[in-house]
């Protein structure tokens, strides 16, 4: 129960990843608050971390506005009394041509993968520097380290998750704060069920077949499960880690081995 009697944070907690991950932190000790735009997600991820013995606050949240990111730390504050660990989960796919991106495609994607995690961070961060401790850990991507012929505007939100996680690491490493990011591969969820057709129709091929494909280039030979990444956020968010800040771990079953 490495975790034990600290608070954290889950953005898009409701399904997948941030399901996972919330109830990780809760097997761990924490108390957790799922914020989450869908109000019967948050409320169904935070009755399954109650019954793991934790405390748990269901916050419906919109992570695109900044009121909404500065209320969603109020409100654990208030509840909770102070703020530990913020997981930045909160996440959207969309593919296209690069001749066909849009900017509204470009904006929506950017706002929530990338300006959310900032501003959640900013939001969170003088708690955690009145407390002198803190980590945060931000879901990016193996798509932030490499190019995508479809997918541009996702690659490009997740390389800036991984720049702005080593710079709120740098910036606030004297405040006794660690700030790491997880860059998942393939990862069965229902983000993954948009990206195969999406990137399947591009493609030419059926949504299972693009899988099909995909799954036979993954080194481990499976694809990943939303718990396979929560455990190394668990992981991230302990004191196991606590030499460990502004890092980028790969979490892709070998995808990418840089």
């Amino acid at each position: 129960m490495d975790l034990q009697g600290q608070i954290a944070i889950v953005t898009g907690g409701g399904r997948g990843i941030g399901r996972a991950t919330a109830l990780e932190l809760a097997r761990l000790g924490a108390d957790v608050v799922v914020a989450e735009l869908d109000k019967a997600g948050a409320e169904r991820t935070a009755g399954e971390v109650t019954a793991l013995g934790r405390r748990a606050l269901a916050l419906p949240t919109d992570v695109t506005r900044k009121a909404d990111l500065t209320a969603m730390v109020e409100r654990t504050r208030s509840a909770f009394g102070r703020l530990d660990i913020l997981v930045n989960n909160a996440g959207i796919y969309r593919a296209a041509p690069t001749l066909q991106v849009s900017e509204d495609h470009w904006d929506a994607v950017l706002t929530i993968n990338a300006k959310a995690v900032f501003f959640a961070s900013q939001a969170a961060l003088p708690t955690m520097v009145a407390q002198k401790s803190g980590a945060i850990v931000n879901l990016a991507s193996m798509a932030g380290k490499i190019g995508s012929v479809n997918n541009l505007p996702y690659n490009a939100s997740k390389a800036a998750v991984i720049s702005i996680t080593k710079s709120l690491a740098l910036a606030h490493a004297g405040d006794g704060i660690r700030v790491n990011c997880v860059c998942p591969g393939f990862v069965e969820t229902d983000m993954w069920t948009s990206v195969s057709a999406e990137l399947g129709a591009l493609s030419g091929m059926p949504a299972e077949e693009f899988t099909r494909r995909r799954l036979a280039s993954v080194p481990l030979g499976r694809m990943e499960r939303p718990e396979d990444v929560a455990s190394v956020i668990g992981f991230l968010a302990s004191s196991r880690a606590g030499y460990m800040t502004g890092q980028a771990l790969s979490v892709d079953g070998g995808l990418v081995m840089h």
